[in-house]
């Protein structure tokens, strides 16, 4: 899900990005790859694993002006990406998203979602209908219920916008572990097309039974927090970026966490929260490369204990 960070990197990260993948690779060797994708499970359409969750940078429409978003989406394009995610809010910010993700440009290469987050049957339906509108989009390639708000009231609301040729995928997003049993108890007997759920190398419970779950039933997992709304940056203020990392490609501290969570198979695509093309671009390039595997995996985690 989109779920607001800080638009800034702390300064620290600039002492590591020039180590890494410049020293394993002829230069423009890494610029010249492509991202690479995975499945969606239900139906085989291959999705790029790096996208971006949209919150922050189109809320600030109405103080930065549309330019932004639009390059952080060229950004995310031109490194081989497509998946864009948000949901509706202000009807202004909205309508100038709507103008960005339509521009020649970008119009067929974006993988868009939206979310419903009210309550009751025909106000769902009305926010679907706002998003179709405001972002020019028909259908739209996914449809969330964020947060399982009123969630037995508009899974059936979904699947019959599905049914209708409205919406190509739909799903449900959870960002906090207090909703994982409430989750669990929903794919008992459920099993949608998507499932946004919280992960990354400081917030690992979605191992334990959300990503074994949803690859064992093929349902996509789309990954948000990955820098746990910019708390996992502050966390590492002091720390420097450990050698043994960059052997790998790594560059950055936000390498660090999307390199660990590309490297489980069960993952789809991992959102990340940036108004700043660079950032995008740094983002995307996580998943160049070689991945941890489970020795390298293990001493990640520790480390991360350890600070």
């Amino acid at each position: 899900m989109s779920v607001p960070m800080k638009s800034d990197r702390r300064e620290f990260l600039g002492g590591v990005t020039a180590i890494g993948v410049a020293a394993l690779a002829p230069a423009g060797a890494i610029a010249q790859q492509r991202m690479p994708a995975r499945p969606i499970p239900s139906t085989g359409e291959m999705l790029p694993v790096v996208g971006l969750g949209s919150s922050k940078v189109v809320q600030e429409i109405a103080t930065e002006g549309e330019e932004p978003l639009a390059q952080v989406l060229r950004t995310l394009v031109d490194h081989g990406g497509k998946m864009v995610d948000t949901w509706p809010r202000d009807a202004n910010n909205d309508a100038a998203f709507g103008r960005v993700i339509g521009a020649p440009d970008l119009a067929d290469r974006l993988f868009v979602t939206t979310k419903i987050d009210r309550t009751g049957k025909e106000s769902g339906i009305a926010q679907f209908r706002d998003a179709q509108r405001l972002y020019r989009r028909d259908p739209l390639d996914l449809v969330q219920i964020f947060s399982l708000t009123d969630l037995e009231t508009h899974w059936p609301t979904l699947e019959e916008l599905k049914a209708a040729g409205e919406a190509r995928y739909i799903g449900v997003t959870v960002a906090e572990y207090g909703l994982y049993d409430r989750l669990l108890g929903f794919l008992d007997g459920v099993t949608p097309d998507f499932v946004q759920v919280n992960y990354s190398i400081t917030e690992r419970r979605a191992e334990e039974e959300i990503l074994p779950r949803l690859q064992e039933r093929g349902i996509a997992a789309l990954i948000n927090r990955p820098f746990m709304n910019g708390a996992y940056f502050r966390r590492l203020e002091e720390q420097q970026l450990p050698e043994w990392i960059t052997a790998i490609g790594c560059e950055s501290w936000a390498q660090f966490s999307l390199k660990y969570i590309l490297a489980n198979p069960a993952v789809t695509c991992v959102l990340t929260e940036t108004t700043n093309p660079e950032h995008m671009a740094e983002n995307a390039r996580a998943a160049l490369g070689t991945p941890p595997d489970a020795a390298l995996r293990e001493r990640m985690r520790a480390f991360i204990d350890s600070v």
